[in-house]
């Protein structure tokens, strides 16, 4: 029995929420008694990570526990989401475990500190690990002003990120995943690669720029999508965010709450809409397989339908560190 198995029944105890915070603070703790990861180092996006295992967006999303999620073994991580001015998010509860599909619900809604005091955070935390960070605009932006606040995080976070995620995507900010339309995505990234370019040449150091995705899209939106990532030559596509499908959950408690689905039940549409990309993009831009990784053989399955990465969130919750480990473990044995 590992530690995490033990410490598990405490966590569920509490109101979700709250239980993810005291798993953020104990991460330094629950890292002493982890097993260790191997090594399988990897070069992607032009950073070299040293496993292709990291943490979703949502589990660190103010950069408070850098170094205590670093510690755990992750070959990278993915903080945030951040807007550039403060916002609370929605109201709670918001976050949902719905055990028997071992699933999660959230809307979050972006609950930001605002940039400047993210990275503010970066700069304290003064990290060694491959640091990536999801990034959308405030609530009250409208979506013609949108590429106005990702500029301004790309601005902000610049000196201390090697990746920034472009989040069109997720379904708890009102509108924004109207962003995802052709047009309007393509110029988005091409406002968001010119400024980088601009960035680059200013600070002498490149940052990656990812695109990450909804699982909630057509074959049709996702060759406009390939099409726009291909043409602004984006470094990376994430597929995918949560999903607003109740397939898996429906009828279960907390199973009809409002919000994102992640968990198992996400696994086989998320691997879909990975896949698809795999064969529009035929290796011209690498991609970042996320949703549904609840054991090694899951994360194998991501790596098997062309990921070059993958991301971890809600398996963590119900497996615990041992996860990484064992997704490393998997990918190592391919």
């Amino acid at each position: 029995m590992n530690v995490y198995s033990l410490a598990r029944p405490f966590l569920f105890s509490l109101d979700a929420e709250n239980a993810h915070q005291v798993a953020l603070r104990t991460a330094g703790i629950a890292s002493l008694f982890s097993a260790p990861v191997p090594r399988a180092p990897v070069r992607v996006m032009g950073i070299d990570f040293p496993n292709p295992v990291g943490a979703a967006a949502g589990l660190d999303k103010h950069a408070e526990h850098v170094n205590a999620m670093a510690s755990l073994g992750f070959g990278f991580l993915e903080l945030g989401g951040v807007t550039p001015q403060p916002q609370p998010g929605n109201a709670r509860p918001r976050l949902f475990r719905i055990e028997r599909a071992r699933a999660i619900i959230n809307r979050f809604g972006l609950n930001s500190i605002g940039v400047e005091a993210f990275a503010d955070n970066l700069r304290r935390a003064r990290s060694s690990a491959v640091i990536g960070v999801n990034i959308g605009k405030n609530k009250d932006t409208p979506n013609e002003r949108a590429v106005d606040d990702y500029v301004r995080c790309l601005e902000v976070l610049y000196p201390y990120v090697h990746y920034l995620a472009i989040n069109v995507s997720s379904p708890n900010t009102a509108g924004l995943r109207e962003l995802q339309a052709a047009q309007t995505l393509a110029a988005l990234l091409r406002t968001m690669r010119e400024k980088r370019e601009a960035l680059r040449e200013r600070h002498g150091r490149n940052v990656a720029l990812a695109l990450k995705i909804s699982p909630d899209i057509d074959d049709a939106a996702m060759a406009d999508i390939a099409d726009a990532a291909r043409r602004e030559r984006m470094d990376a596509l994430i597929a995918t965010n949560t999903t607003i499908s109740r397939e898996g959950v429906a009828g279960l408690p907390y199973g009809g709450e409002a919000g994102g689905l992640s968990g198992a039940p996400l696994r086989e549409r998320s691997t879909r809409v990975l896949r698809r990309f795999a064969a529009l993009l035929k290796g011209e831009i690498p991609l970042i397989g996320c949703g549904g990784i609840m054991s090694g053989a899951d994360a194998r399955e991501k790596f098997d339908a062309g990921a070059s990465l993958v991301q971890i969130y809600s398996g963590l919750v119900f497996r615990g560190p041992e996860l990484i480990a064992e997704c490393v473990s998997a990918y190592r044995a391919r």
